[in-house]
């Protein structure tokens, strides 16, 4: 026993370097989507297109994908994921060369067919090298630590690299783009050289001999067909609550709008000025500490958008600030899930997601309901030498990272228990609904522009909701007489 493990231990590792590259990529959108609202002076629900390219793709790609690893297995599945991660990456690079919002889009899309196909290969496999249940709910929740590890990375390495409001250009974002192509190219060589188990492979083949026709599926399994409606919903949650928080902070304040007005008229109409102001943004280039005086023509309509009530006014952080806030978020993630881990041999996956579901649910309504003017001062934790005062209401949709936590991993464990033969495929079916993670941000986007960015976090509620009932009800398998050795 001690021999197959050590044996497990290189591919067991592996996954956990696919689960790195699988959150730094899909994290990008979020930061991504701070520069789309400046640089093509988008509103809330077009800054949301970024994750809705990226996670649609699931819907078309989840099938293929689980085709793919009943026909070609787990190791070629994933080298070919890589390579067309690394093309939508490049994509998304030569949309800042050419400023196009529809390429930038076209990037993300591609992108999210790569995160797809690596979904559906490490989740069935992690699972299956841990044996399932509890073990399996473990090595789901340490890859979920790393996968955090990324997740906290990319929007606060971006935030850091747009720097002040007027440089927030995809351009400046060019290195964290770089490095992603990089760590895909890296994950190719290492992973071409690596020995990963088949086991699917193996299984459909014995099956394809004995010329066995099966009658079943994945979505014969009424808790599965749940599951899926979960992690649907889940990702949607992941990814809405630190992508409007981040919108929300970065947004101008009215006050700030009606300043920025104020100024770029003045700027418009004394030409020597104007001038002036260019010449010492000129001098100053390539000092992150300044902040450019002139104000461009975008970033004049962005504020008048927010004055005309086109765009709901937001609190007007500066972007590095609220992209460290955002990676807490995903700290905050990776802790939860180190600590999940942890405990993932002493308590089931029904237990944790039943339990950081009503956490979510108390958070969520502290958010939503209590008023911003109370104020937490977090100078120290975002590294600032000046007094940054954050609204709890932030401070509370941070902390929901410690329950968005164990929540894949649980929902993943619960809805392919008792399917044996069936997970590569119902792994496939599920990779499909993660489109959630596109579908529910736009949504709570709209909601935003309608009804402001607290009361937006309604739809997260209603989302934490169903999680809840179906880790105490949905995840029960009804369906034990379907044979599935």
């Amino acid at each position: 026993m001690n021999q197959e493990k050590k044996n497990y231990a290189l591919p067991i590792a592996m996954m956990f370097a696919l689960f790195f590259m699988i959150a730094f990529v899909t994290g990008l959108p979020s930061p991504m989507g701070v520069i789309a609202a400046k640089q093509f002076n988008a509103t809330n629900f077009e800054s949301q297109l970024g994750f809705f390219a990226n996670f649609i793709a699931y819907a078309f790609m989840g099938i293929p994908a689980g085709l793919m690893l009943k026909k070609i297995g787990y190791k070629k599945t994933a080298l070919a994921a890589i390579i067309v991660g690394f093309i939508g990456v490049g994509i998304q690079f030569l949309s800042g060369k050419v400023e196009s919002f529809p390429v930038y889009l076209a990037g993300a899309f591609v992108s999210g067919f790569s995160v797809c196909m690596l979904n559906t290969v490490v989740n069935p496999m992690l699972n299956t090298l841990g044996g399932g249940g509890k073990k399996g709910n473990q090595l789901l929740q340490f890859g979920g630590s790393i996968n955090s590890i990324g997740a906290t990375i990319a929007p606060m390495l971006v935030g850091w690299l747009m720097g002040a409001e007027a440089g927030r250009t995809i351009a400046k974002a060019t290195p964290a783009l770089f490095l992603a192509m990089g760590i895909f190219a890296l994950a190719f060589i290492v992973l071409y050289f690596v020995n990963i188990p088949e086991p699917d492979m193996q299984s459909n083949e014995a099956g394809a001999k004995k010329g066995q026709k099966d009658k079943y599926g994945p979505m014969s399994f009424r808790h599965f067909i749940l599951g899926t409606v979960a992690i649907f919903i889940y990702v949607g949650i992941e990814v809405g609550i630190p992508s409007t928080a981040n919108l929300f902070m970065t947004t101008l304040t009215t006050e700030q709008a009606e300043v920025t007005i104020a100024e770029y008229e003045k700027q418009q109409a004394d030409n020597t000025y104007l001038v002036t102001l260019q010449e010492e943004d000129k001098a100053n280039f390539g000092n992150e500490e300044y902040t450019p005086k002139v104000i461009g023509q975008d970033t004049y309509n962005k504020a008048q958008k927010v004055v005309n009530q086109e765009v709901k006014p937001g609190l007007g952080i500066a972007a590095g600030i609220a992209g460290t806030l955002v990676g807490l978020y995903w700290l905050l993630m990776l802790v939860g899930r180190l600590v999940g881990a942890s405990l993932g041999n002493h308590f089931s996956s029904k237990s944790m997601l039943t339990f950081v579901a009503c956490l979510g649910l108390i958070l969520l309504i502290g958010a939503i309901f209590l008023p911003t003017s109370m104020g937490v001062n977090v100078s120290s934790l975002v590294g600032s030498d000046e007094t940054v005062i954050i609204p709890i209401n932030v401070i509370f949709l941070i902390l929901c990272g410690l329950c968005t936590s164990v929540m894949w991993g649980g929902i993943f464990n619960l809805a392919v228990e008792g399917l044996g033969k069936y997970t590569a495929a119902a792994s496939g079916i599920f990779m499909v609904m993660v489109c959630g993670g596109g579908i529910i941000p736009l949504i709570q986007g709209y909601v935003a522009d309608v009804a402001g960015y607290l009361s937006s976090y309604w739809v997260m509620f209603i989302c934490v909701a169903y999680l809840l009932w179906y880790a105490l009800i949905g995840c029960k398998n009804v369906n034990k007489n379907i044979p599935v050795e």
